[in-house]
């Protein structure tokens, strides 16, 4: 709009002055065409060209500019806006469109003094569908009432007072605040009646010391500028403006700056909403993933210009899955919600806490907090070590947590994040509820884990054949010769691209995967079928171990595939024994004691795995289904001279006497722990004192 009021200035003629203004609002608007037709006076069938403006690649439609046909929608006083399909036009109106060409156009009537609308700017859209705005109406509007204001100086050739009437009607008329000042002696030229408006009090103050329109709005403009666009914020009214400035002669008189002030306050409040929007997790109302990645970017820059540190934050919640299946999505949402609260009340990250997406959260603590890392990081631990109330009751939840430092470790963004990310598996595969810190040997490991999960699911669409179950005795000590007994399933991998892979290593990335479902269903099938052999062939009481991962029995239909796999084998129910870990009823203690207890009924045995290692063994033992209660190692390494380890296997071997249970002592690996047990109520036995995990076939060659 500013320039096209200084086409006022213009030396030019009107019909090239006209030209100039359809070319800048054509390009503005993005339009196909712009013209500016004027009707006969004498024969008002006919009409004239006085300018046209095409844009690029659009074909001229006229090969002359006098005493053509004169269209039917050049007619009327009033404005004329007609959209792509509007279907609110006569037929002529539309046939003459449709040989034009034209998908959609505006039709604004240029008056002047002694004729009403003998003229008309028309602005046309060929190229695509078009539905016009408010605002898009408006601008047409108000730029053509400048070009009328200049056709009407030139026409008349009025003077300089004359002009500036014109100017003031056309300029009162336009929706934006505009004023002129003198550069000179800083005299406000020109106010418009939007401006006075908008701005009653600035204008009112203008001569005052304080002079608000300088400090408000010329102050911001730099230096040596002879025009352009800023955006302004005026805390005391707490409002948003653009403001598009120039240097002008003012009606031929004197160097002046006019300023036209538009107010963007609602939009700026609009994009703030939408900022808002984009940037946080609609969930737990911390900031998202983009989010992150934006502001780990800025406290990197400000780390490498400053030469401090920051630290990035990678957590994983552990075995949350469980969880959110085991209650319901909607108490996994209350949990995240906790939990994202918990975060940002940790002093020194309040505002730097994101959630990546699913369980996993990242917390970035800045430069300015990088001193104090390791109190927050034992401040975000501590969260976890309390219970959380969901559904009337208490359940635990740990985390798994990645840690890597910047601009030490890397300025990358996705980098850095792949390395936190990498740093966190790292901890899960430890043991879970752990912290790590990277280091450079952790790449090479990541690389590893993409391999393994490559081959890893190739192997499933082989049929998980390449993952084979392999039996470590288990021997009745009470008896005469110390007879085996039975044996306990343990998967191992012989990858045909890996070779073998340590369990450490493929188990945890399993359950990680989800791939422990089906693995596990294979060495269920493949340990009841082997049983049953081995009862079938001299050895009807032998009874076969199989681990059940937390993974597995949180799936709903856990129990079907236990009942299916004892029905398609054929084996003896009694001759099951599966195995679960104590942790796992340390969240929904209900549901595990209906699964268990569902599992039972079919026939099989429950061992209680990791004896010693949960949070209330007793309890457990007393809620739990359980037929045998299978002692952790960890109390075992030291049993030959700690009297603690002693003292637990005693007391533990004597209350499953009294509830009549079974126990199984695992990790027996010298004479010297062996030679302790002789006299405790302990019966059964395994570790590597009696054999290593077999293949199947020198299992059967030496127990069977």
């Amino acid at each position: 709009m500013t320039s096209i009021v200084q086409l006022m200035d213009s030396d030019e003629i009107a019909e090239a002055i006209a030209v100039s203004a359809m070319k800048m609002v054509g390009e503005y608007m993005g339009l196909s065409s712009a013209h500016i037709y004027i009707t006969n006076i004498h024969d008002n069938t006919l009409m004239d060209i006085m300018a046209e403006w095409y844009a690029p690649g659009i074909v001229p439609r006229f090969d002359r500019s006098r005493d053509l046909p004169r269209y039917a929608f050049l007619s009327g006083t009033k404005l004329q806006a007609i959209s792509s399909g509007s279907g609110v036009i006569s037929a002529q109106w539309q046939e003459e469109m449709d040989n034009l060409g034209i998908k959609a156009m505006v039709v604004v009537p240029i008056r002047s003094s002694d004729r009403p609308a003998y003229m008309y700017a028309c602005y046309d859209e060929c190229d695509h569908e078009r539905f016009w705005t408010v605002d898009e109406i408006n601008f047409l509007s108000d730029a053509t009432r400048i070009v009328e204001s200049i056709i009407e100086r030139r026409r008349y050739e009025i003077n300089i007072a004359g002009s500036f009437e014109s100017v003031r009607a056309s300029l009162d008329n336009v929706g934006t605040s505009i004023y002129v000042r003198e550069i000179r002696t800083g005299t406000l030229q020109f106010t418009n009646q939007t401006m006075i408006a908008n701005f009653t009090s600035e204008v009112k103050y203008d001569k005052t010391e304080d002079r608000p329109l300088v400090r408000i709005f010329e102050s911001q403009i730099p230096e040596d500028s002879d025009s352009g666009c800023i955006e302004i914020y005026n805390p005391q009214r707490d409002e948003y403006y653009e403001l598009y400035y120039s240097h002008i002669i003012w009606m031929g008189q004197s160097p002046s700056l006019m300023c036209a002030i538009l107010d963007i306050t609602e939009k700026k409040k609009n994009q703030k909403k939408i900022e808002q929007l984009a940037y946080t997790d609609f969930l737990t109302g911390l900031y998202n993933r983009m989010c992150c990645e934006r502001d780990l970017a800025k406290f990197v820059d400000s780390a490498v210009s400053e030469g401090t540190h920051g630290a990035l934050l990678y957590l994983d919640l552990d075995d949350f899955k469980h969880i959110n299946d085991g209650l319901g999505h909607q108490y996994g949402d209350v949990l995240l919600q906790a939990i994202a609260h918990s975060f940002t009340r940790v002093s020194g990250v309040e505002e730097t806490c994101y959630r990546m997406g699913g369980d996993e959260f990242v917390i970035i603590i800045p430069p300015d907090s990088f001193s104090e890392m390791d109190r927050i990081v034992t401040d975000i631990k501590a969260i976890f070590n309390r219970p959380w109330f969901l559904k009337d009751a208490d359940y635990y939840c740990t985390m798994s947590m990645g840690v890597v430092t910047f601009p030490g470790e890397g300025t990358q963004i996705q980098d850095l994040i792949k390395k936190a990310d990498i740093t966190m598996y790292e901890a899960k595969k430890s043991g879970k509820n752990k912290v790590a810190v990277y280091n450079s040997e952790m790449d090479s490991q990541s690389n590893k884990r993409l391999d393994m999960e490559k081959y890893m699911r190739e192997a499933g669409r082989n049929g998980y054949e390449e993952f084979l179950v392999y039996y470590q005795p288990i021997i009745d000590i009470q008896l005469d010769g110390t007879p085996c007994v039975g044996a306990e399933a343990l998967v191992r991998w012989d990858s045909s691209a890996l070779g073998f892979v340590s369990p450490a290593d493929f188990i945890p990335f399993a359950e990680y995967l989800g791939l422990i479902i089906p693995i596990g269903a294979h060495v269920l099938r493949k340990a009841c079928e082997t049983c049953k052999y081995w009862n079938e062939h001299g050895h009807p009481n032998y009874k076969v171990n199989v681990n059940l991962s937390v993974v597995q029995l949180v799936q709903p239909d856990i129990v079907q595939i236990v009942k299916t796999t004892l029905e398609e084998t054929g084996i003896d129910p009694h001759n099951l024994t599966l195995e679960v870990t104590e942790s796992l009823a340390i969240n929904d203690m209900n549901k595990m004691k209906e699964v268990l207890a569902a599992i039972k009924a079919l026939g099989c045995r429950i061992a209680l795995d990791d004896f010693g290692t949960g949070y209330s063994s007793l309890n457990h033992i007393r809620e739990l289904p359980i037929d045998v209660i299978k002692v952790d190692q960890s109390f075992v390494r030291e049993l030959a001279s700690d009297s603690y380890s002693q003292a637990f296997v005693r007391y533990i071997s004597q209350l499953a006497s009294i509830i009549d249970m079974s126990i199984c002592v695992e990790g027996i690996e010298t004479a010297q722990q062996f030679d302790v047990l002789a006299d405790m109520d302990v019966r059964m036995v395994q570790g590597f004192y009696f054999d290593r995990p077999l293949p199947q076939e020198q299992f059967e060659e030496k127990y069977l």
